[in-house]
């Protein structure tokens, strides 16, 4: 997403994601020579409007200012599509795109903060039909979030979008030379995402809740419909993206939700749960232990493994 700042900071990333129910944040260092250690993670209650009560009292408690912070936006304050590349000057690629988009999305696009992120293309492939990652938020979304940083002195280097969060784990997990599907569930739906070579290549939404998945009512349509959608997907991916090869299915942490078997008797591709104590070091932060609290902060644990060198 558009980037808004750098300073010379305390080595690791500080990711907050602002909720109906609170804010949650976790900072992440990534090492070269280890898994990525998570630091800290914080969780202030509070309705959304209160937010800025806790972004002040976050700000207090870690001393933001030594960080690069990110803010994750949540599902409903952005539109995530892929759109055909037009073939312009990179220069011009995100006005370009912001053109396209113009009946796409469902409000104007000069209201609009537009971000394009490239999707690679096989080797040797054309130029042509080149595909782009195109995100667009309204600017009456984006600018009070600034304020609402800036009034709590905490300076964005970033603000980021869910999928790419998921896009920061998944990456971790491929196996070499293919791809690897990962889905998760909070509390707004479930996310479906495809990553090959630490590239985002697919997003979908699913309609179906943490708290749909956790009730005892009704469990059984809700699996046949994730089923369902995790099908048709993969076999669009594969007929779009027909040089990646899909290696498994990966369910990110769910508190126990007993997902994992149902979809390993129902999918053709193997299915994995997910331990994040696989992937990230938790000696600073053991209540990350439990599978749980894994699925509380995956995303922001995701956003919080923003690439550094991406900063500029």
């Amino acid at each position: 997403m558009q980037l808004f700042g750098k300073a010379k900071k305390k080595e690791g990333r500080l990711a907050i994601a602002i909720h109906a129910d609170g804010v949650l944040a976790a900072v992440v260092e990534r090492r070269t020579d280890a898994r990525p250690a998570v630091r800290m993670v914080l969780s202030y209650a509070g309705k959304k409007d209160q937010a800025g009560a806790s972004l002040a009292r976050l700000n207090k408690d870690v001393q933001a200012v030594q960080y690069h912070c990110s803010s994750l936006l949540a599902a409903g304050e952005y539109q995530l599509l892929m759109v055909e590349a037009p073939n312009v000057p990179p220069e011009e690629l995100k006005t370009a795109v912001g053109w396209r988009l113009k009946d796409m999305i469902d409000f104007p696009v000069a209201d609009a903060t537009i971000a394009v992120a490239d999707v690679p293309a096989a080797k040797n492939a054309s130029a042509h039909n080149r595909q782009v990652f195109a995100v667009a938020a309204r600017n009456s979304v984006i600018e009070p979030l600034q304020h609402l940083y800036a009034d709590s002195k905490i300076a964005l280097s970033a603000i980021d979008i869910q999928e790419m969060a998921q896009r920061n784990i998944s990456a971790m997990l491929e196996p070499e030379g293919r791809g690897l599907a990962m889905l998760s569930f909070d509390t707004e739906g479930g996310l479906l995402t495809v990553t090959f070579g630490g590239e985002l290549y697919l997003a979908r939404r699913m309609d179906v809740t943490l708290t749909q998945l956790q009730g005892d009512e009704e469990r059984e349509r809700h699996y046949d419909r994730i089923t369902l959608e995790l099908q048709r997907s993969l076999d669009h991916f594969e007929r779009q993206f027909s040089f990646v090869t899909v290696s498994k299915l990966v369910l990110a942490p769910t508190g126990g939700v007993g997902l994992h078997g149902y979809l390993s008797s129902n999918l053709y591709i193997p299915v994995e749960m997910l331990d994040l104590a696989t992937v990230l070091d938790f000696d600073k932060t053991p209540e990350l232990n439990d599978s749980a609290q894994q699925a509380r902060y995956f995303l922001t644990l995701g956003a919080a493994l923003r690439d550094e060198e991406s900063v500029s």
